[in-house]
């Protein structure tokens, strides 16, 4: 409970520090043009941070919770973006709506609408993520796409 009180008093603080006072959900093809070749970079609400370089050929490179990336794809459906990781046998695939407030990012689980993370921007591979990967080839499948049968597509 007391973490929970730490990240909204975080939040509070950094959006008066944006100077917005709105929150704008966020498009897919608004998600794609700010998320691909840039960082994203920062905080889930349970604490851990991550950083991640968005490939424009669908890979993610970076960490999540201090853990190195090894098979990360991402992409974005009409309103969300989505990630998934593993092999398709296996594949793990989380979904999420992004809310702009100034420079902040609010990633949003897709179903509930819970809070995952905050994060910002930076541009380009600011952190050299790609450079510390090994490669991987995207299938472009998301086996778990919250929109039913419409896969998402890149």
């Amino acid at each position: 409970m007391m973490r929970l009180r730490a990240i909204a008093v975080f939040l509070l603080l950094c959006a008066g520090a944006t100077g917005a006072g709105a929150v704008e959900r966020l498009t897919g093809q608004d998600i794609r043009q700010l998320f691909e070749g840039n960082t994203v970079a920062g905080r889930y609400s349970n604490g851990p941070p991550f950083s991640e370089y968005h490939h424009k050929d669908g890979r993610v490179t970076g960490h999540n919770r201090h853990v190195n990336n090894t098979d990360a794809c991402w992409t974005t459906t009409e309103d969300a973006v989505c990630y998934y990781y593993g092999p398709h046998e296996t594949r793990r695939t989380y979904c999420f709506w992004v809310e702009r407030s100034g420079t902040l990012y609010v990633l949003r689980t897709y179903r509930s609408g819970r809070i995952n993370g905050v994060a910002t921007i930076q541009p380009g591979d600011s952190e050299k993520h790609a450079a510390k990967a090994p490669p991987w080839h995207c299938d472009g499948l998301i086996s778990q796409h919250p929109g039913g049968a419409r896969l998402a597509g890149r």
